[in-house]
Formats: C-alpha cells, structure tokens, sequence
C-alpha cells in the first residue's frame, strides 16, 4: 500500500509538473507568436492610382494611446487597428499622401457620423488644414454620408464633391452647450458642498451649489461658443461659397435641411445614392466596372507606409520632442489620460539633461486640475527655458485654467481660432456628510487641542474662521496664478485682473488679449521650435511621454491584459440604454470622475467649468 501511495503520489507530482511545464511552454510560445505578430514588418502595399479612405468616425487624440495589452493581442490577431488614431498620426498621413504620386484622392467616409469622443474643433481645424493642402495639390476629395452633422460636415466641406444619400438629412443649427446641475441631488440625498473661489467667471463649482447658469457664467459661455461658431462659419462659407450670414439665416430658418434643400442651398454637390459614389470613385481609380470596389488604402493603413522616400520621415541625433500634456492635472504619478504633475516634471527634467533635445513643443489638451501640480509642472517648463532649449506651446481643444497655468513660461504660445483656454481662476470645494449621516442614524463628537485639530472632517460644515482660513490660502493662489501670467505674457497686472476672473476665451479672443502669440496648430508650433534651435533641416521628432509596444509590456501586464479579455470593465458589458438617455447618463459619470480626479493636497484647484461640452 505505501508503494501504491507513493508511486501514485509521484505519478501524480509528475503529471502536474508536466502540464505546468506545457502550459508554460505554451503561454511562452503564445507569447513569442503574439510578439513575433507584432513585430513583423507588414507594410501596406500601394497601388498606382489608388484613394485614401479616411473614416470619419475615427476617434482623433492629441498623444499616442497607450493602449491595453488586450488590445495590442487582438489587433496582433486579427491585423486591425483600433479606432483612435493621434493627430499628429493623421496630419503626417495626409501630407504623405499629398506627395504620393500612387495616391490621386480621398474618399471622407462621413457614413458612421464624427466621434463625440475626444476629436473637438481644434483637432479638426488641423486636419481641415491638410486637407485643403491635398486638394491645392491638384488631387480630387470626394465626401459622402447618409447624414452630415455640424461637426463631420466642417471637415468634408473642403471636398471637391460632397454628396448626400437622397433619404439623408444635413444639421446646421447651430452650436450648444448644456451643463448638468447636481445640487438638486446633492440636497435630496443630505451633502452638503461649501466653495471657496476667486474670479466671478469661475464656474467650475456651478453644478454643485447652483441649479442653472449664473449670468456671469452664462455670458462668457455666450461669448465662446460665439466665436466658436464664426470660426464654423466662416471655414465653411469660404469653402462651399457661401456668405456666413447665410449660414447663419439658414441655422436659424431651417436647422435640419432635407437632401434636396441642402443641395439647393449650395451645401452638398449631388444628391445620390452610395452605389453611384462608388462608380465614381472607380472610375477615378481605373477599376473596371465588374469589379467589386475602387482601389483603396485607409488611412490607418497607410500610416504604416514608410514615408522616407517622399520626405516626410527624418533622421537626425537632433531632436524636437513632444510632450503631450493631455487630461486632467492631477498630483502624483496620474494614471493613463492624466497629466500626474511628478510625471511630468520627471519628463522635462530628463529633456532639459538630454543633450540630444535641442527643443520643446507642448501640445496642450487639457481643462487644468490640481494647483498644486500645475506649479510643479510649470516650474519645470521654467528651468527647460533657462537652460537654452526653446519650450514652444501648441493649445489643443482645450488648454485652460492649470492647462494655461503650465504654459506661462513658455517662449511662444499657438493655439487654433477655436481653442478653449484662458479660464485663470482658482477655486476648493469643502463637501460635508453631516445631514445625509444624521438622517441614517450616525453621529459624531470630538475632542481636539486646537481650534482647527479638526478643520479636515467631513462630519460637519466648516465654521466661518476656517472658511477664511480656507479662502486666504485660494487667495493666495490666485494671486500667484496672476503673477505668473504678468510676467510670463509681459502683461500689466491691472489687464490681466481684467482678463483673469476664471473666465475663459477661444483662442481667436486669446489672442486679441495677449495669452496667446500665434494662430496655428502643432506644425506651426513645430516649425517655430526648430527655427528658434537653428536646426535647419536637421532634426526629428520624439514624443513624450513615451509608448510601449507588445513586446515590451506583455510579460509584465498578462494578467490585466487576461481581465479585459475575460470582458471585465469593458463596454460590451454596460448596460445598453437608449441614445439620449445614454447621453446623458455619460454626462453625469463625466462629473463624477472629475471628482475623483481631485487629489490637490490643498484641496485648491485651476480647472475649467467640470465638463463643457458642445454639441
């Protein structure tokens, strides 16, 4: 029996041993496959006469994503990229194309909508851009969607031909914005939210101690989408030929245009079905009539295409890096989609002793945070500028409130007609649970040895010593934020007190008043860079913070790559709710994580009204 037992034992030891062994030298071939996948040097291959197939759905970031482990081994898999694509991916992409004899168009696939996710009009001013760089190149742009919305519609306006499904409809009424309040609910459930601000604009608290606009907030609201619009309005109108008052009598007449109408108007070019654009572009391309599609390449896909030969790549130990500055500013390391203000000072630090970075291009994208980040950021933007090497600024969609503070030593400053920015005001939010324990049955007392031991609880409403306590500190602040705009922008302090007050400006109006230099996107905030190093043509571009491939990250993020597999945190799980109230339900969560993102140490924040959006 005791043979039996341990032959068994070992038996069974062995045939443990042996599936660890397989299983490991499984995963470890999957893992040599998966990486072997990724790192194979699949080119796209170009044909003569072919049209670059830009879908306008996909989602455009100012950085590099990041994306998941699980993400990188599904697109290993299958060969397909994910929806979102960087700027500065898409700008390259289409001068590429623009000098490629093999590519004669593009098709602005307008059928899947523009993507409400982090593509604002900034963005597409950009890519507005190179488009009209493509077509003054003497190559056809054709666009079409079964529906132009406002925002798809400012892009595929520059094409040669714009088409309209016959059945389809065009909006141009105008842009809006709306802002949930939630002190409703705040009341109704006993929390109880005490603000301490400077700057009458500084709307970032409204939602959690007001129920509607307050005129101040209103006006510069007002102001913004304004000038918003006229930018609209007259790209637009100067592309299609008509008069932005005209755009504008028909946003206030009419609002959504059938086919017919919007073709009458002069906003489409042919009213026609997907079938008949097909044909054209086949035609275009030389396809013969039996074949199935025209001979394209999307967008995506030609990124990939090696762009040295056409003068687009560049190779030089001179390097111009780009730091993206994208997301909340937050204390500490920050998470992906934050700008963690340790981080980031860690990144420019590593630049300013890198003797291969002769220049700086910070891209901005961000609605602030933390003070106290911002400042530690700021400083050292500083030391970068003293150290010789030029710190260019280049506003994304939005680049306010601890979004400007960052910039304010920096050598030049580009930002886009329609950039959100300015916005230079402080503010702390003190919530208490008092009311919502008392009402469930929870009391508290306290014994303290100081008139303030215990001025951080949450137990109570702060008393009026320690909101002064608290507003001399944002005072402070503030005060700070002001001296360094003043001797950052070269300003007179009584017109930045004028321009500050937390209120914010499109970057038209930045301009106007002196926290902006230039109007222009990244390109221009790079050129400008390497002119102001004396680079000539000798330089090329690093991105920060840096992105890591498959290779470099699987073996040690399997298991978090194994979770988003298995499905957890990802879309296809959440509940399915219809449109509008899936709108707005996103909008409430949008608040909530801005919440979360508050980690100041002071509890003092720069950050722009918690979530505008405009629609």
């Amino acid at each position: 029996m005791r043979n039996f037992l341990k032959q068994t034992f070992a038996s069974a030891i062995g045939t443990l041993l042996g599936l660890l062994l397989f299983f490991g030298l499984s995963i470890s071939g999957m893992l040599v496959i998966l990486v072997a996948l990724a790192a194979q040097d699949n080119e796209p291959q170009v044909k003569d006469r072919s049209v670059l197939v830009y879908d306008l759905s996909l989602n455009i970031t100012d950085a590099p994503r990041n994306s998941s482990t699980s993400a990188l081994i599904q697109n290993a898999l299958s060969g397909e990229s994910n929806r979102t694509i960087a700027l500065r991916t898409v700008l390259d992409t289409l001068e590429k194309a623009r000098r490629d004899p093999k590519i004669i168009g593009i098709y602005l696939d307008g059928s899947n909508g523009a993507e409400d996710g982090s593509s604002g009009y900034a963005k597409f001013k950009e890519v507005r851009g190179a488009l009209e760089k493509f077509r003054a190149a003497g190559k056809k742009i054709i666009a079409y969607s079964s529906s132009w919305g406002e925002k798809e519609y400012y892009l595929s306006s520059v094409a040669d031909t714009v088409v309209l499904n016959p059945l389809g409809a065009m909006e141009i009424n105008g842009l809006g914005a709306s802002t949930p309040f939630l002190t409703g609910a705040l009341e109704k459930f006993g929390v109880g939210i005490q603000v301490i601000r400077v700057g009458k604009f500084k709307a970032a608290v409204e939602p959690l101690i007001r129920k509607n606009l307050s005129p101040e907030n209103r006006q510069q609201t007002e102001k913004l989408l304004n000038d918003l619009w006229g930018e609209w309005r007259a790209a637009v109108g100067q592309s299609r030929k008509i008069s932005p008052n005209q755009l504008q009598a028909i946003a206030d007449g009419q609002g959504f245009l059938l086919a017919e109408t919007a073709q009458k108007q002069g906003l489409v070019d042919k009213v026609d079905y997907f079938d008949r654009v097909l044909a054209q572009l086949k035609q275009l391309t030389g396809e013969e009539k039996e074949n199935k599609t025209f001979r394209q390449i999307s967008l995506s896909a030609y990124a990939g295409v090696s762009g040295k030969a056409l003068g687009v790549e560049r190779n030089s130990e001179n390097k111009v890096a780009i730091v993206y500055a994208e997301g909340d500013i937050v204390d500490g390391q920050g998470e992906a989609g934050q700008v963690g203000g340790d981080r980031f000072a860690r990144i420019f630090r590593q630049l300013r002793q890198n003797p291969n970075v002769k220049a700086v291009v910070l891209r901005v994208n961000s609605p602030g945070g933390s003070a106290t980040a911002s400042e530690i950021i700021q400083r050292e933007i500083r030391l970068t500028r003293e150290a010789k090497k030029p710190v260019v600024v280049s506003m994304g969609d939005v680049a306010a409130s601890g979004g400007y503070w960052i910039v304010t030593d920096a050598n030049r400053i580009f930002a886009e007609p329609n950039t959100i920015t300015g916005s230079i005001g402080v503010f702390g939010l003190l919530p208490n649970f008092q009311k919502l324990a008392n009402n469930n049955g929870v009391t508290w007392d306290v014994v303290k040895t100081g008139k303030y031991a215990d001025s951080q609880t949450v137990s109570r409403p702060k008393s009026p010593a320690e909101l002064a306590v608290y507003q001399r500190a944002v005072d402070r602040i503030y005060s700070t934020f002001l001296s360094k705009v003043v001797e950052g922008r070269d300003l007179p302090q009584q017109k930045v007190e004028e321009i500050a007050q937390g209120r914010v400006w499109s970057g038209v109006s930045a301009k106007q008043i002196g926290l902006v230099d230039e109007i222009g996107g990244l390109d221009a905030a790079i050129d400008y860079a390497t002119k102001q190093a004396k680079l000539g043509d000798d330089w090329e571009v690093a991105e920060y913070p840096e992105t890591r491939s498959l290779e470099e990250r699987l073996f040690g993020q399997v298991s978090d790559g194994v979770r988003t597999a298995l499905g957890h945190n990802t879309a296809a799980n959440q509940l399915a709710l219809p449109a509008p109230i899936a709108v707005e339900v996103a909008k409430m969560r949008d608040e909530l994580a801005i919440l979360q993102a508050m980690n100041d140490p002071l509890g003092v924040y720069a950050r722009l009204p918690f979530n505008l959006k405009i629609e």
